[in-house]
């Protein structure tokens, strides 16, 4: 790939990113991922290492890429962004990620050796991509069809690395493997909740320091009362969505509320209470 390739190359994707980023349908679509998560800039990385004859052209034209093409799309969304020009505090995180391109691109070239070497370099970024398949995938499955574009692109660059790069049947086995036991452990591992928060009480009202919670026997939150200056609230603890029933008993008074634990369409989790 020539260096004005290289140039172009940057400039297209940074103008596409700023779109995604900008244009109001694209938000919270699996478009707008890619001017916030890695799997996209993966996808050009390898595009461009792979058409570098040296090692260190891999890493010179890696750099520039994302020397070019990451605060191009920061400066493109200046005049759209409520932040201005502080837009860029976020470049930080990219401008990192475009230091590590360079040692990276380097020993990643070796990918076009085609043998364990490029096993060896690709198994992280399998293991990544499994992990991001399994995230936006099971995000599918509970809002379908947000994300699947992105966990199906995820996918689909597990399968063409393996193709392309992974010549021997010994070596597709353990590129499936490396995503799909990456993807099998998180499965059985990661909570679909994990959650501790404090919620203000409906109705504000006036509890002392004696009151009692109480919830059903099998409640599958825990739940205790605090004080936030003059409010009364309720100290959440979860680790699953759920519907509960709660009472609140102060003396001779006795309140009574339903717990909501939900994921948002965003896939935000939301605590709500209510009074009864």
């Amino acid at each position: 790939m020539s260096w004005p390739a290289v140039t172009v190359f940057a400039a297209v994707t940074a103008v596409l990113t700023a779109a995604f980023l900008i244009i109001p349908v694209f938000k919270r679509t699996s478009f707008e991922r890619m001017g916030v998560y890695l799997e996209a800039w993966i996808f050009f990385a390898v595009i461009i290492m792979t058409n570098c004859k040296k090692p260190l052209e891999s890493a010179l034209k890696t750099f520039v890429f994302f020397l070019i093409s990451q605060p191009l799309i920061y400066l493109l969304q200046v005049p759209f962004s409520d932040l201005g020009w502080g837009i860029f505090r976020y470049y930080t995180y990219w401008f990192i990620w475009t230091l590590i391109t360079f040692p990276m691109a380097f020993f990643g070239w070796y990918i076009t050796k085609k043998n364990w070497i490029s096993v060896l370099i690709f198994s992280p970024v399998l293991a990544f991509l499994g992990y991001t398949a399994w995230e936006c995938g099971s995000f599918t499955a509970r809002h379908f069809p947000k994300l699947i574009i992105a966990a199906l692109f995820c996918v689909m660059q597990i399968l063409v690395y393996i193709a392309v790069f992974f010549p021997d049947l010994r070596q597709k086995a353990i590129g499936i493997l490396i995503p799909a036991v990456t993807a099998a452990i998180l499965v059985f591992t990661t909570p679909k909740v994990n959650i501790s928060t404090a919620v203000f009480l409906p109705g504000d009202p006036v509890i002392s320091p004696d009151a009692v919670i109480t919830s059903e026997k099998d409640a599958f939150a825990q739940l205790s009362l605090s004080w936030i200056g003059d409010g009364a609230a309720v100290r959440v603890e979860a680790k699953q969505y759920g519907t509960m029933d709660f009472t609140v008993t102060d003396g001779g008074k006795q309140y009574t509320y339903t717990l909501t634990v939900f994921e948002d369409e965003d896939g935000h989790i939301q605590v709500k209470i209510t009074e009864k």
